[in-house]
This record gives structure tokens, C-alpha cells and sequence, in this order.
């Protein structure tokens, strides 16, 4: 099973009370980029991914945030980037995953990774 796969069913396994409700969700992930790659980084996710994602059902906004500081707290080790995605449910997210867009954008961004790459955390939006 590759990164992505695990990934996918990892978020599958998350499914809960919320998504039969089609409550909105909020993905985290916390990216560990190559320093010598941020600029491809952040010239793919604007010229590639935020326009593939855009055009999915269901889909409510995306970001890509950097990191200043840690003002309280400990930040996430190695990851200076956090992608925010989200969508009108998790069902709708997931067909995201599955699509042919994705399988072509998510690896412009996953190419610029390194290490353990990301740390991924789903949120109901409240």
C-alpha cells in the first residue's frame, strides 16, 4: 500500500456520526518541504493544485499557511507549511481523493517533500 492509499483509508476509517449528517470538514496537513524546493512548492500548489481542487464538488476553500512562529506551545517538528483543505462533507472530500485530478496534483506537491512528509488531522467544522 502506497503513502496515498494509506492515507485514503486512514481518512475512511475516520468517518463518523458527522458525515452521515453531511457536516463540513477541515483537513490539516502538516508538510515537511525540502528547503530547496519551497519555491516549486508554492508555484505548484498555485498553478496546479488550488485550481484542480477548486472545481470539485463540495469544495469550500483551500490555503497553503507557512509558519511564523510558535507563540505558545510547541510547533509541529520539521513542518514549516500547513495545507488547509475544506469541503462541504468528507464523502465529497473523498471523492476529491479518488479522482484523476488528484492523482495528478497531489504529486507537484508531494515531490517537493521530505522525511516523514506530512502529518494529516481531519476536523468537523463546528
Amino acid at each position: 500500500m502506497n503513502r496515498r492509499q494509506h492515507i485514503g483509508a486512514l481518512a475512511g476509517a475516520a468517518l463518523s456520526a458527522a458525515d452521515a449528517a453531511g457536516a463540513p470538514i477541515q483537513l490539516h496537513v502538516d508538510l515537511e518541504v525540502d528547503p530547496g524546493k519551497e519555491k516549486e512548492l508554492l508555484a505548484n500548489f498555485g498553478s496546479v493544485f488550488r485550481p484542480a481542487i477548486r472545481k470539485q464538488p463540495g469544495f469550500v476553500d483551500v490555503k497553503l499557511l507557512k509558519l511564523r512562529s510558535a507563540l505558545a506551545g510547541k510547533a509541529p517538528a520539521n513542518c514549516v507549511f500547513r495545507l488547509l483543505i475544506s469541503f462541504q462533507t468528507e464523502a465529497l472530500r473523498m471523492q476529491w481523493v479518488k479522482s484523476a485530478e488528484h492523482q495528478k496534483a497531489w504529486p507537484t506537491l508531494e515531490k517537493t517533500l521530505k522525511g516523514v512528509k506530512t502529518i494529516v488531522l481531519l476536523y468537523d467544522v463546528m
